[in-house]
């Protein structure tokens, strides 16, 4: 059986194949809402930096002809592999603009995470074959440490400018060109050939590479293509136009736009599609910050009047948490808080509409895979624990362990999709590719089950993952790549990692380790451990659930770690220390 969207959410039309994201999204012959009736795009939530929907037009211009001056690129020769830009930098105004300029020249953009450590952004450098990297003044050491490893030259790292207030009283980095610059340049230079795609090259070409972690090695790169992020707009504006319809038949409002909240890793699916490409397509603004701190984050919601907040459940379980100091600031502007790239709890979810019970609480679910959100609550049928219905455009499955299709409701069993929007696959990884992709079809790796809402609609619940990943504060951690980098440590004789719960990052990862014999005393092996990974793993992928030794770690006959059994192992320990679950 294969679930649906439901009628009144809009049917998807045509998505063109033909026009890069950057055409797409600022040329209004494609959809988008009029530049002179959208809001600023991009507003630096800590100087108040604006650019309006117009500037960003020119700003993208200016920077694609000096982009195109720095490394010679023509728009109309090369592929997008001879034309790839890392960028590993926290979130600025100009970020998008970089985005758009590099595709105007046919290249593609591989954003890195910021968290990375220099080994995990080397791999992503090598891998990507970028030819070069844009970074920022708080990330610039790493990123000249990882250049060196992957042999980047440093006349290939340039900076993106960020607020002089994040960077607490030390002078900006010299000797290295920036994104402004750069832009400044282009100013004076003639006007580049218009790209001179086809039919279905934009389906082709892949636009963005980002790194998932996958469920074994080191992460591997996503190919998205120009189509595929094209495509989640266009479901994302369908889904959306009838909630918006309302509102501005009812606040005289026309078009009805938002001020959302950009506080989330531009690098991240999530902020990269839903956040900063969706959002800007509908004339919302978007208020960016570099990073998550509590105080500032309140104050931008206070200072600008953000009406849309896009978060993780940490930071909302941070909110529960600080009530005293978010009680300090006026959040009345906030009429939506959309929550994804984790699971938010109905009783995490109760408790913040106990405390904002003006606020629409929404959660949405989606993959790198996917570019991104398959599913979404809808303003008007909310239902707390579910991750809402599917988006247009999108057809879902559930099949069983032994691949039969589920055609009942409150089955579960693995979710599999197909969309537009579903990625072109791995890059130089054709096993993973065929395990995961197949006519079309995704296979997303969770459990879900497909229930009936009380308005009739078909809901989608996330109930569990097939797939190993450990999520921390939405960030993926892969065991299997842990695993491998504690096998390298002299009193690690076997291992295995889990996820355990945790109040603030959702989950964190606990090693499971078998000592060799001529291991020292446990506590002191496990500081080691932790240290271990500390030295080489990003900050997310620390063992902050902590070491437990055993004496074998239970696995099937086939060799496969039966990490449920210790998974709950874990529980019962849990339960019986008295520790809440």
């Amino acid at each position: 059986m294969v679930f649906l969207p439901h009628p009144q959410f809009g049917q998807l039309g045509t998505v063109p194949d033909h026009i890069p994201i950057s055409e797409f999204m600022l040329n209004e012959q494609h959809g988008r809402v009029a530049h002179g009736k959208s809001n600023d795009p991009y507003t630096c939530g800590i100087t108040g930096k604006t650019y309006t929907s117009r500037q960003v037009v020119d700003r993208v211009d200016q920077i694609a002809k000096g982009l195109s001056k720095e490394f010679g690129w023509d728009p109309n020769q090369g592929t997008e592999w001879e034309k790839t830009l890392a960028v590993f930098s926290l979130n600025t105004i100009d970020s998008l603009p970089l985005f758009w300029a590099t595709h105007q020249l046919g290249g593609l953009v591989s954003p890195a995470n910021a968290a990375y450590s220099a080994s995990e952004l080397k791999h992503q450098l090598l891998d990507s074959k970028a030819k070069a990297l844009f970074t920022c003044a708080p990330l610039l050491s790493i990123a000249l440490e990882a250049a060196a490893l992957a042999g980047l030259p440093r006349s290939k790292i340039y900076l993106i400018d960020v607020p002089l207030e994040i960077l607490a009283g030390a002078k900006p980095p010299t000797g290295y060109k920036t994104v402004s610059q750069i832009a400044e340049a282009g100013k004076t230079l003639p006007a580049l050939k218009p790209l001179n795609w086809g039919p279905g090259e934009g389906a082709r070409r892949t636009a963005f590479l980002c790194y998932s972690s996958g469920t074994s090695g080191l992460p591997k790169g996503v190919m998205i293509s120009h189509r595929n992020v094209i495509a989640n707009v266009l479901q994302a504006k369908v889904f959306e136009s009838s909630y918006r319809d309302a509102r501005s038949r009812a606040t005289g409002i026309s078009p009805f736009t938002e001020v959302g909240l950009g506080l989330l890793p531009q690098s991240h699916i999530y902020a990269l599609v839903v956040i900063n490409h969706a959002s800007a397509y509908r004339g919302d603004q978007t208020i960016i910050l570099p990073k998550f701190e509590l105080k500032s984050y309140l104050a931008s919601i206070q200072n600008f009047k953000i009406t849309s907040l896009f978060l993780v459940p940490p930071i909302i379980i941070n909110m529960l948490r600080s009530h005293d100091v978010c009680s300090k600031y006026d959040l009345s502007s906030v009429r939506t808080l959309f929550t994804g790239a984790a699971p938010l709890g109905m009783e995490t979810a109760a408790d913040f509409q106990r405390l904002y019970p003006d606020v629409i609480i929404r959660q949405g679910y989606g993959l790198t895979e996917t570019c991104t959100v398959v599913c979404s609550t809808h303003p008007d049928d909310v239902v707390l624990g579910s991750s809402g219905c599917l988006f247009p455009g999108f057809e879902a499955r559930i099949v069983s362990p032994e691949g039969h299709e589920i055609t009942s409701y409150d089955t579960p069993g693995e979710l599999v999709v197909r969309s537009p929007s579903v990625v072109l696959g791995y890059l130089n990884n054709e096993k993973a590719t065929k395990e995961t992709f197949e006519d079309g079809w995704m296979r997303t790796g969770d459990e879900a089950v497909v229930r009936v809402g009380p308005k009739g609609t078909e809901h989608v619940f996330i109930v569990d993952r097939i797939k190993e990943l450990i999520k921390v504060k939405g960030l993926q951690v892969a065991p299997a790549e842990l695993e491998a980098h504690l096998l390298t440590h002299p009193a690690v004789a076997d291992c295995a990692v889990i996820a355990i719960p945790d109040d603030m990052a959702g989950e964190v990862p606990k090693a499971i380790v078998v000592k060799t014999p001529s291991a020292g005393p446990d506590e002191t092996v496990a500081q080691s451990i932790k240290k271990h990974v500390e030295d080489h793993k990003a900050r997310h992928k620390w063992l902050k659930g902590g070491v437990r030794f055993v004496d074998a770690v239970p696995k099937s006959p086939s060799g496969k770690i039966l990490r449920r059994l210790l998974r709950d192992q874990e529980k019962e320990a849990r339960r019986k220390a008295g520790v809440r679950l």
